[in-house]
């Protein structure tokens, strides 16, 4: 299970101190279902009953994509696919599993060409995600890709490859769907998409590209049911209550790093879960994210020495299996031969503990998470862990953690603008 380690920012808050007390009162509001949104909370059962339901179609599914092709195009935006790619991303394409191609997550003609040419003329399938069917970015892309499809296969043999995940009853997509006589996987109502990564909206694609979703759901069934400790040892009371202490001191913007080039998308997905989830009312801390060692050469100033209203939270692996010893260099050039044959897990664990020290000292508080493996069942850890915190922190501020009226606000300037186009 996750491990928290707040030794890094003790110093930071003061006398306070996390509010355990507060988030005590968060969780009753979490589980009972009595605080704002609690129509969504949907997500805290999902391992069980995708389990005990959607999830023998989702596996069948998946095989008869890796059977008809190379590739599956996946049209959605936001958390229509962040927790997918997330994953994806983290832990790449696995045995006999196909390749995933993320479209409809912006309006760049740019990026469509360079889809269109990475696909080439490999056989595909689409996976598009999208609870009303109507969200421009992934409509506009899955109209070219669907286009492809009837292309290449016809329209019959294009409707034996287009996979549909959303409403279970309504909307374009699902009304689409019906007449077209695409087979469709639910998006929960009771689930935000944010939120939604181990319901089918992540998991077709994951299970498609070879990963085990079996291990994913079993691991949050585990972690959810861990998280559900009413005491200060449960880590998302810990990363909850520590986060808004340093918020109450000022602390208003949390980077989160990792040591691990293939996170940069897990970042990204925790992005808009803690920025849609807190940024409300003129409250939130804003999540900001960095790729070490990389980032330290680029922002690593900013960190050390500019305005300090930061604090970090960094992500860990437990043992990877991946080890490199460093070669020896005959010139030793750069003088480093001392450091030959040692791993590279080794001079990494050191450069981590220097910088965690230098951010320190430098007045960064830092806030460090531990997962026990770089796997199915470590992402599906991390997710849980954070989602929980997410909504235990939420409630801690006194928000609606699971509703977001502020993302409507370009929409409707957009369509307006639109309008001149017809």
């Amino acid at each position: 299970m996750i491990k928290v380690d707040l030794s890094g920012a003790e110093s930071f808050w003061g006398e306070a101190g996390p509010d355990y007390e507060k988030c005590a009162a968060a969780h009753r509001t979490l589980t009972e279902r009595s605080g704002p949104g609690a129509e969504f909370t949907g997500w805290l059962e999902l391992p069980e009953r995708i389990a005990s339901g959607e999830l023998d179609r989702i596996l069948s599914a998946a095989a008869r994509i890796r059977a008809r092709g190379d590739v599956l195009i996946v049209v959605g935006i936001g958390g229509s696919y962040l927790g997918a790619r997330a994953a994806y991303d983290l832990l790449g394409r696995k045995g006999d599993g196909v390749e995933l191609i993320f479209a409809g997550t912006g309006l760049s003609a740019v990026a469509v060409r360079d889809a269109i040419e990475r696909l080439g003329d490999r056989d595909f399938c689409i996976n598009v995600v999208s609870k009303s069917g109507t969200t421009l970015e992934p409509a506009v892309g899955f109209r070219i890709f669907k286009e492809l499809l009837i292309r290449k296969y016809g329209p019959a043999g294009a409707a034996e490859r287009i996979f549909a995940t959303t409403d279970a009853r309504r909307g374009a997509l699902k009304s689409a769907a019906d007449a077209a006589g695409w087979e469709c996987f639910v998006v929960p109502d009771d689930v935000g998409g944010r939120y939604s990564v181990l319901s089918a909206v992540g998991l077709l694609p994951l299970a498609a590209a070879g990963q085990d979703v079996k291990a994913m759901l079993a691991a949050a069934g585990a972690a959810f049911k861990a998280l559900d400790e009413r005491s200060s040892a449960n880590p998302a009371w810990q990363y909850a209550a520590a986060r808004q202490a340093l918020y109450r001191s000022g602390k208003t913007i949390e980077i989160l790093g990792c040591y691990e080039p293939r996170f940069r998308m897990m970042a990204e997905w925790w992005k808009q879960l803690y920025g849609e989830s807190e940024g409300k009312n003129g409250l939130g801390i804003f999540p900001a994210s960095v790729e070490f060692n990389a980032d330290l050469h680029s922002m690593g100033q900013y960190i050390q020495d500019g305005p300090r209203h930061l604090m970090e939270t960094v992500v860990s692996f437990g043992e990877s299996g991946a080890a490199y010893a460093i070669p020896a260099d005959e010139a030793d050039g750069d003088g480093l031969n001392y450091l030959a044959g040692h791993d590279l897990n080794e001079i990494s664990a050191i450069a981590r503990a220097a910088v965690k020290e230098a951010h320190i000292q430098g007045g960064v508080p830092n806030l460090a998470v531990e997962v026990s493996a770089m796997d199915e069942a470590g992402f599906a850890e991390l997710v849980c862990f954070f989602e929980f915190a997410c909504a235990l922190s939420g409630y801690m501020q006194g928000v609606n953690p699971f509703d977001q009226p502020g993302v409507e606000a370009y929409k409707k300037l957009m369509f307006k603008g639109l309008e001149a186009l017809k």
